[in-house]
């Protein structure tokens, strides 16, 4: 079993910056890929970023220029750093990882707020 654990969100005025941290523990034995969605009330989760084994990396239209998603592979440790901020990205950020046996685990949850 894989536990992947997040910490960064809160509440910040538009324009501000958050950076989230998701780390994962357990079994972490074949990283496909590690990444972010976002669910908005109302709305579907969506993928924010992610970052793949091999480094490549893929932004929502939304987010690419604002977001940035990085890795720390020692730590199996994956991060958000998240500048410009809209009231339009508040959402509960969750963290996602994938491993190269296509199973998907998912961390509890995050809140982000982005107030105008």
């Amino acid at each position: 079993q894989v536990q992947l654990v997040e910490s960064g969100g809160g509440l910040v005025q538009a324009g501000g910056s958050l950076r989230l941290s998701c780390a994962a523990s357990g079994s972490v034995f074949s990283i496909n890929a590690m990444g972010w969605y976002r669910q908005a009330p109302g709305k579907q989760r969506e993928l924010v970023a992610r970052i793949i084994s091999g480094g490549g990396t893929n932004y929502a239209d939304s987010v690419r220029g604002r977001f940035t998603i990085s890795r720390d592979g020692a730590k199996n440790t994956v991060y958000l750093q998240m500048n410009s901020l809209k009231p339009e990205d508040t959402a509960v950020y969750y963290c996602n990882l994938l491993t190269t046996g296509f199973i998907a685990y998912w961390g509890q949850g995050t809140q982000v707020t982005v107030s105008s």
